[in-house]
């Protein structure tokens, strides 16, 4: 039996494949497309997402139901002496909130620990990787647990929005100023951190919004991130709801920008897109964790 296992939700940014070849269980999330449930991966793939989201259907997240959540981690605990339950950051979802409770039940209490780690999509992926490294260096669950929510802050992630028709469905912003923002090509850069997506720049066309996420970032790694950067103790971080050839052209300008950084690219998690829609583009970077002295 393992001393410690890795329980996520499908809002991480990788799916089945990379889920059993990182040995972590993988639990998908619903969504409402036109009041129809949907669980990603299972019933709903990206591409039928899309194609839904594009004709325009009123597309929803929701929480996982409870007797989801314990199922998985009832077949977890059946290998691992304790778990990690890592779902969507608490900032953007009640989920983490409810996980929590339910594992104060006496089935879970001291086996189940719910890491509020701030963070969703290619973050997420990061963090799951850093509590995978965490677990080899021989840490006890609690132990990480409390490492990676100390770690929540020392992230940030760019991501600039093709187009404002998403925004403007969810209520982020106004048809008004979609309709406006539209006409003068406007880009919005938004910035996802541990508690909301806001948007931080309106950019006049999506050229300048990716110079901006770039050379915005690297203003980030020399001031803000500047201890870890010299110390080589930062990741970088790409995501993307473009197609592949748009994706492909944004790595490789996210490599000029930060030469000889590895880039850590997963795609943009589908709890994001309702509200980016294709095409958007993000990157960013996360801290390697600190451990305590």
């Amino acid at each position: 039996m393992k001393p410690i296992g890795i329980v996520t939700d499908s809002h991480c940014g990788f799916g089945r494949a990379t889920a059993e070849a990182l040995g972590v269980y993988l639990l998908p999330m619903p969504f409402y497309i036109d009041d129809k449930c949907y669980y990603e991966e299972s019933t709903l793939t990206r591409e039928e997402f899309f194609r839904l989201q594009e004709a325009g259907a009123v597309i929803t997240t929701s929480q996982p139901a409870p007797a989801d959540v314990l199922n998985i981690w009832d077949r977890a605990l059946k290998d691992c002496e304790t778990i990690l339950y890592m779902p969507i950051s608490s900032g953007l979802s009640g989920s983490c909130l409810a996980a929590e409770g339910l594992a104060r039940d006496d089935a879970y209490e001291g086996r189940v620990f719910v890491v509020d780690h701030g963070r969703i999509s290619t973050p997420l992926y990061r963090t799951i990787l850093d509590a995978l490294e965490l677990t080899e260096e021989g840490y006890s669950a609690p132990e990480i647990k409390d490492i990676l929510e100390k770690s929540r802050e020392d992230m940030v992630i760019y991501l600039g929005v093709e187009t404002l028709e998403y925004l403007k469905r969810g209520g982020r912003i106004t048809p008004a100023t979609a309709a406006i923002g539209t006409l003068l090509q406007i880009k919005p850069v938004l910035l996802l951190d541990t508690h909301k997506l806001d948007a931080i720049k309106k950019c006049h066309g999506f050229i300048k919004a990716k110079h901006f996420m770039l050379e915005t970032l690297k203003h980030d790694l020399e001031t803000r991130f500047k201890e870890q950067m010299d110390a080589g103790e930062v990741h970088l971080m790409a995501a993307s709801s473009a197609n592949q050839e748009t994706t492909a052209e944004w790595i490789r300008e996210i490599q000029a920008a930060f030469p000889g950084m590895d880039i850590l690219y997963s795609d943009l998690s589908l709890g994001i897109c309702c509200h980016t829609g294709p095409g958007a583009l993000g990157v960013g970077v996360s801290c390697r964790p600190r451990r305590p002295v």
